[in-house]
């Protein structure tokens, strides 16, 4: 197995097709989990309802879901990460009663075997919650960003449409944020079948790579791989270059070393700090009358 460097994640990115069986999904996780451990992995990271299955998608409502046969799950999942020392941030759906939307979470578990912290889905799609392929039909949203440590090194996450929203990412970047762990389910919906919806195929890397550049951190993202799948997991580094990428609809472990003590190029570095802070603008602005006649030559 490979020596763990105190200054580098590795990183593997997880991809399997995601199913209504909670058991299928179980098997893939945890032969995953292998897999990255094999391959000396210090966390391993799952896509959104990579365990549950996603309501509205792999099965018509949350009522669908047997709770107990996910509980059971999340445990073997948690009890490989202890056997295997790793973290693992497991897409899933949090449970809250009979009457209340469960989360579209994140557990966050550590090499310990024990959920240290759980980030819910903040922006969940849709409006009126009527609508049965979107989420607030299904799901509660959260509000609050999780943050935490691996090996001294501050670690966020994300999940789907919460990647249109760059405050949360700015926010993220505020707490310290250096490698951000974002899940997806961009496949087996209808929608990606529709040609209006096509540029997700383009826009989640190229969003994600912006992500990365304007808040200097390590992006690591992943996608269902059933079909039709938009795109295949991939990381990015942090000056918005595209690491690696996995092909799309075939399962897979991509292994990605995180360097943190590398001096990837910062383009925003000057003046980010200012700008958090609402100075939007670089540099020092004149009191000169010549600039406040903006309507002359």
């Amino acid at each position: 197995m490979p020596a763990k460097s105190k200054n580098r994640l590795r990183v593997a990115t997880c991809q399997f097709p995601v199913e209504a069986e909670i058991a299928k999904n179980r098997r893939w996780a945890l032969k995953q989990i292998e897999q990255a451990s094999a391959a000396g992995a210090d966390v391993v990271h799952f896509s959104e309802c990579a365990l549950s299955g996603y309501a509205g998608v792999e099965f018509p409502t949350i009522r669908d879901l047997n709770v107990d046969e996910l509980q059971a799950a999340t445990r073997d999942v948690m009890a490989a990460a202890k056997q295997h020392g790793v973290w693992v941030i497991l897409g899933s759906t949090h449970y809250l009663d009979l009457q209340t939307k469960p989360h579209n979470c994140l557990y966050i578990i550590n090499a310990a075997g024990e959920i240290v912290d759980r980030y819910d889905k903040r922006f969940c799609t849709g409006q009126d919650g009527k609508n049965p392929t979107l989420d607030l039909c299904h799901y509660t949203p959260g509000n609050r960003p999780v943050t935490f440590q691996i090996k001294g090194i501050t670690c966020g996450v994300g999940i789907c449409y919460d990647y249109r929203f760059p405050e949360l990412y700015r926010e993220l970047k505020q707490l310290g944020v250096q490698v951000l762990f974002q899940s997806f389910h961009n496949a087996r919906q209808s929608v990606v079948s529709d040609r209006r919806y096509n540029i997700w195929k383009e826009i989640v890397p190229a969003t994600m790579q912006c992500r990365a550049a304007e808040n200097h951190f390590w992006v690591s993202a992943n996608n269902s791989t059933a079909r039709p799948s938009m795109w295949g997991s991939f990381t990015v580094q942090p000056d918005g270059a595209l690491v690696h990428k996995l092909p799309v609809h075939k399962p897979g472990v991509l292994l990605t070393d995180m360097q943190l003590d590398h001096a990837y190029f910062d383009a925003a570095a000057l003046w980010r700090e200012s700008a958090m802070k609402n100075t939007l603008h670089s540099g020092k602005l004149v009191a000169h009358p010549r600039s406040k006649k903006v309507t002359s030559l």
